[in-house]
């Protein structure tokens, strides 16, 4: 049980913090079904959720991964950042797209890893890039050709992309065999070519076709099953045109409205797999039309300003469009009883109707996403979902966070509809509740934010800066009854001070920063390059930054040359120490600090897929999947293979693991140092001996929370992405007995909580007051919870009471204690005994700082 105890709070809003708005959003695509086995693509059981990528408006592209497991088909977290790429600085994300690597190798109802993926993106620029998911930086760029790329979009087998470009002309290139090569340029027009779809692609082979070479290798025949038919455009003169992928010609032009006389912008289209457009124009309108005629069946003035963005659901049966005007409309297809049974009118059994519009963002949404994905595939083949696990739609927008929603038709509730989200019982997009992810301050959903105590200077890293304040001592404190009490909540009460504010020329957003104790140290690196600055302190109380200006020369001899880069990912200060994770080649090295820092000595573990650790070997995981490590003895000899698989198994083991080190920490003593990487890999390392101590078992989420015990220094303290937590004697080499019970045994109340931890800090002790071995306080977004974690299984209880909406929601249980009237909070930690430090950064102050969002007043309206 935690004892009752009160705390003096900070509760700090100067920070001006300001997150990137979302511009893109991608889910990677599905396998084409091969035509060798049935006609229909089945999925006999539930998908697992696909990555999701989230591209800013600072350039910044966020990897997210599901935080569910296997068996479970719900997640409460959702998605959360599993790694950052940094884009340059300064640039944007307009649009991103997933392809396929090897899309013959996975099977129809496979959901790719990260691995299997390529990602491609365009900022508005001539370049159309394609970034290394492994190491988070640009691969290779290949110039447009035709001015400005406005819309990219691959092919349904994924061996083709398309751009549209400013000079009005299709540009397709070819994405097989990993290369990225120009093949052919489509009919050119006199107008910007906006939004790009493909057609349904045709199956080669048909029932009616002998099958003559079944006999015949089938590496050959995968890669021919389907052939593209045809695109179509939005272009900026108020039409859409289909073109031939054969001949690269127009076949027909389809004219959209206009507004006295203006052209109309097509901003989105999409094809389903019966042959039928769709667009979203910038009066607002959603058109359905027929492909084969050109003709426009239907009309929905759906939207008061842009259509930007559309998806469609994995069935084929629902369009999702929004854009300026902040609404998310659903289009249903509903059939149609019809007396008339001719061929023409076939067609016509299905009719669509505006279903849904909910508003789910405060400003402009700029991108929506789906998952499972859609592929338009003919009616014979198209894909069948289970019907009992809700898709879920994903919006993004000006105001920052994706957001995401249950999906289901209402026509799909006749069976029980799991909600993978867990926000309700209810699954479809009408009457479900949405859930808003919250944004990170920092890369790798870590905090951006960094204290010093003894100097009470707090930092905050921004896209090419970075700026200091001093947190002033509370005179004469008042407490409250129960819990946190905060107090001198602004700048108004003199709880706070600017210091000082670095401006830095960078080559890419900044992505890793840190301050010493004392405030003496200021480190600050983007992807290529880290910055050490020593910190001297005036006569008046001002700072001065002075740079060491060898610190990258120093660490380049303990660097690889190729690629050549000194940034860092992750670092951290201990006693007269810089602790720094290299940024592409995942080094941990150990520096000390002085006139002249010099590197005392280098780690490579996080690069090394077996680890010795005296009579053991450590072997890490071959592939990209959560694993638990398995250990073996050094001397004997490893189970016999065949000789082919075992060499190719060695070639591929003395390859280094390309890993990305994530979150770092120090023990209070200074003896002892933790790293955890995206690959969900943890490291101890002994500073005093400054030697390779132990290697954690890998666990099935990251770790997002990572801190020493300050009252008892041996023990790591780790927060999982799902919300479990994890304790680890790293002198013992062990997890603790004492532990083991809460552990085994969390409350529904704390593991289920939408918002992910993000932290965990842990009371100063003094000698009038030691702090508590296990009583740590973790934090997310909108909530802080104080945990003993030594009490064993704990009982949860309803609260005696509960608190004024002014306070905001307390739950009184026999260990844990929530609180959830801090939000958002960017960072929490102690900064002296009894003394914590909350920031927080109000949604309502960064909307302020947005262009007014789009109203259009109603006649008559009050």
């Amino acid at each position: 049980m935690v004892e009752a105890k009160t705390l003096s709070v900070h509760r700090c809003r100067f920070v001006d913090f300001t997150p990137a708005g979302v511009t893109a959003l991608a889910f990677p695509p599905l396998p084409l079904p091969s035509l060798k086995g049935k006609r229909s693509a089945v999925v006999r059981h539930a998908m697992k959720f696909g990555v999701l990528a989230v591209g800013r408006a600072n350039g910044n592209i966020e990897i997210c991964e599901w935080t569910g497991s296997d068996n479970d088909l719900e997640a409460p977290q959702a998605w959360v950042v599993k790694k950052t790429i940094p884009g340059p600085y300064p640039s944007k994300v307009d649009s991103l797209v997933f392809t396929l690597r090897n899309p013959d190798q996975l099977q129809p109802d496979q959901t790719p890893t990260l691995s299997d993926l390529r990602l491609f993106s365009a900022g508005g620029g001539m370049e159309l890039a394609e970034w290394d998911l492994e190491r988070a930086c640009i691969k290779r760029t290949i110039p447009s050709q035709g001015g400005s790329i406005w819309c990219i979009t691959p092919n349904p087998a994924s061996t083709m992309l398309a751009l549209g470009c400013e000079d009005g002309a299709i540009r397709l290139l070819s994405i097989e065999y990993n290369q990225l090569a120009h093949v052919r340029r489509l009919d050119r027009t006199k107008a910007r070519i906006l939004s790009i779809a493909w057609g349904p692609p045709i199956p080669k082979r048909t029932s009616s076709t002998p099958a003559e070479g079944e006999d015949e290798s089938s590496d050959d025949d995968d890669e021919d099953d389907w052939k593209d038919s045809w695109l179509v455009a939005g272009c900026s003169d108020s039409s859409v045109r289909r073109f031939d992928f054969a001949t690269g010609r127009v076949g027909e032009r389809m004219g959209t409205d206009k507004m006295r006389g203006e052209r109309t912008l097509v901003w989105a289209v999409g094809v389903l797999g019966d042959g039928t457009i769709v667009s979203g124009d910038s009066l607002g309108m959603v058109k359905f039309w027929d492909s084969r005629t050109g003709t426009q069946l239907q009309s929905f003035q759906a939207h008061g300003a842009d259509v930007l963005c559309m998806t469609i659901n994995p069935e084929g049966t629902a369009v999702y469009t929004s854009g300026v005007d902040q609404k998310v409309v659903e289009f249903t297809s509903i059939k149609i009883q019809s007396s008339e049974q001719s061929s023409i009118l076939s067609r016509s059994s299905n009719r669509w109707i505006q279903s849904v519009a909910r508003r789910l963002h405060s400003h402009d949404v700029r991108a929506l996403a789906i998952w499972p994905p859609y592929s338009p595939l003919p009616p014979s083949h198209r894909r069948q979902f289970p019907l009992d696990v809700a898709p879920i739609l994903a919006s993004g927008g000006l105001d920052m966070s994706v957001v995401v929603s249950p999906a289901a038709l209402p026509t799909s509730t006749i069976t029980k509809v799991v909600n993978p989200l867990s926000t309700s019982k209810v699954a479809n997009f009408e009457d479900s509740y949405h859930r808003r992810l919250a944004y990170s301050s920092g890369p790798y959903h870590a905090s951006a934010l960094h204290m010093a105590r003894e100097a009470r200077l707090l930092l905050c890293q921004r896209d090419a800066g970075a700026s200091i304040w001093r947190i002033l001592p509370k005179p004469n404190p008042t407490y409250g009854e129960n819990g946190l009490v905060e107090e001198h909540p602004g700048a108004a009460e003199g709880g706070w001070e600017a210091v000082l504010d670095l401006e830095l020329n960078v080559s890419t957003n900044i992505v890793a920063s840190a301050i010493s104790e004392d405030g003496e140290w200021v480190v600050v690196s983007d992807w290529y390059e880290s910055k050490l600055f020593r910190l001297e302190k005036l006569p008046n109380g001002s700072i001065k930054p002075k740079r060491i200006r060898d610190f990258a020369t120093t660490l380049q001899p303990h660097l690889p040359a190729t690629p050549a880069s000194t940034g860092a990912s992750c670092f951290v200060f201990g006693p007269n120490k810089l602790i720094m994770a290299s940024a592409v080649s995942a080094y941990i090295l150990v520096i000390e600090l002085g006139d002249k820092p010099r590197v005392l000595k280098r780690f490579e573990h996080h690069r090394m897929r077996n680890v010795v650790l005296g009579d053991r070997v450590v072997k890490g995981r071959q592939q990209s999947q959560a694993e638990d490590v398995e250990m073996e003895d050094a001397a004997e000899p490893s189970p016999t293979k065949e000789d082919s698989d075992s060499s190719d198994e060695e070639a591929d083991l003395s390859k280094p693991v390309i890993a990305t080190v994530t979150r770092m920490a120090v023990s209070p003593d200074g003896e002892w140092l933790a790293t955890s990487d995206d690959h969900r890999r943890t490291h101890v390392f002994n500073l005093d001996l400054i030697q390779y101590h132990c290697v954690l078992p890998s666990f099935p989420q990251a770790a997002h929370a990572l801190a020493f015990d300050r009252a008892a220094p041996s023990t790591l303290v780790l927060g999982l992405a799902n919300n479990t937590i994890q304790v680890y004697d790293v002198a013992a080499r062990t997890f603790p007995a004492w532990a083991r019970g809460l552990i085994a045994a969390l409350p529904r109340r704390f593991t289920h909580l939408h918002d992910p931890i993000l932290g965990v800090a842990f009371d100063l002790p003094t000698a009038e007051h030691p702090a508590r071995r296990g009583s740590a306080l973790f934090w997310g977004a909108t909530w802080l919870c104080r945990v003993q974690l030594d009490a064993g299984k704990p009982s949860v209880r309803p609260p005696a009471s509960l608190k004024s909406a002014e306070e905001g929601t307390s739950l009184q249980q026999d260990n844990f204690k929530l609180v959830t009237h801090y939000r958002p909070v960017l960072f929490a930690d102690f900064i002296a005994p009894g003394e914590l430090v909350i920031v927080e950064r109000p949604l309502v102050d960064v909307l302020a700082k947005l262009p007014p969002a789009f109203f259009k007043p109603k006649y008559g309206a009050t």
